[in-house]
């Protein structure tokens, strides 16, 4: 049994709409491993026992059966979104599950750039990117700024001259 997030697409009481905002009545959704078309299990509760089938059929009302849909907590997933006569309305890729950081305080690294350095060592590796805020000078760094791997942050540019660079992850 697999421990799992929940989706951040369709995870708890989604309604989809075709793109002229009608309902999917009989819409599909497909999973995958990111970047593949390798079928990924998605399941039909917090207890990742069950799961759904592949493509996830919605009902009437445009909504997945059960209304949830988790994800495995270590799995990357692309999603294939489609009508009931399998025309493609989107696809997303490189999705993870919503982790919950209740309770959880986050590590928080300083430094001060210097104009030439892009890579910056960590106390301990974040969970992912996607638990990584990064802000210059108080300003947030979108994600696609910077990497993670491991306990190293790599910048696509180096931050600027005695600017204050703040990591905080989880």
């Amino acid at each position: 049994m697999p421990t799992v997030n929940l989706s951040p697409i369709g995870g708890a009481a989604s309604q989809f709409l075709d793109n002229n905002g009608v309902i999917l009545s009989g819409g599909k959704i497909y999973t995958y491993a990111a970047g593949t078309t390798t079928p990924q299990a998605t399941y039909t509760s917090v207890s990742g026992v069950t799961p759904h089938a592949n493509p996830i059929i919605l009902d009437s009302a445009g909504r997945v059966p059960g209304g949830e849909i988790w994800l495995t907590r270590e799995s990357i997933y692309k999603f294939g979104i489609e009508t009931s006569t399998s025309i493609l309305i989107g696809t997303y890729d490189n999705i993870p599950g919503i982790i919950d950081l209740t309770g959880i305080t986050p590590i928080i690294y300083n430094a001060t750039g210097n104009g030439v350095q892009v890579a910056f060592s960590l106390v301990s590796a974040p969970l992912s990117e996607n638990t990584t805020n990064i802000y210059i000078n108080g300003v947030y760094q979108q994600k696609n700024t910077y990497s993670v791997a491991g306990v190293t942050v790599t910048f696509s540019e180096a931050p600027p001259l005695t600017s204050t660079v703040e990591i905080a992850y989880f």
